[in-house]
């Protein structure tokens, strides 16, 4: 089934909507990000990253822990390219639809 960026899952799809989110917001970042002219020192390390995270939401639900950990691995590679920071806000936002990490104790 064939979708248009920003589009909702089909209701009785079986697809996680949290997962469909996620997807559409890394892609459109890898999208901004192949169009962004200017060559900076980590831009392999998000692209990679963003590879990753297109990968775990093909497979199904990620791992949160490896959600987080891509994350932070992309804002720290990008963070500081303003013209990639809606794009980078889009995929925490849909970081954090999959809730907050267990609290460690001890």
């Amino acid at each position: 089934m064939l979708r248009s960026l920003g589009q909702r899952p089909v209701t009785g799809s079986g697809e996680d909507p949290k997962v469909a989110e996620l997807r559409t917001a890394v892609s459109r970042l890898r999208r901004e990000l192949a169009a962004h002219p200017a060559d900076f020192p980590d831009r392999a390390v998000a692209e990679e990253e963003l590879a990753a995270l297109a990968a775990m939401t093909a497979d199904g639900t990620p791992e949160i822990p490896r959600l987080r950990r891509s994350l932070l691995l992309i804002a720290g590679a990008i963070g500081s390219v303003s013209a990639l920071s809606r794009g980078l806000s889009q995929v925490r936002d849909a970081v954090e639809l999959f809730g907050d990490p267990p609290r460690r104790h001890g």
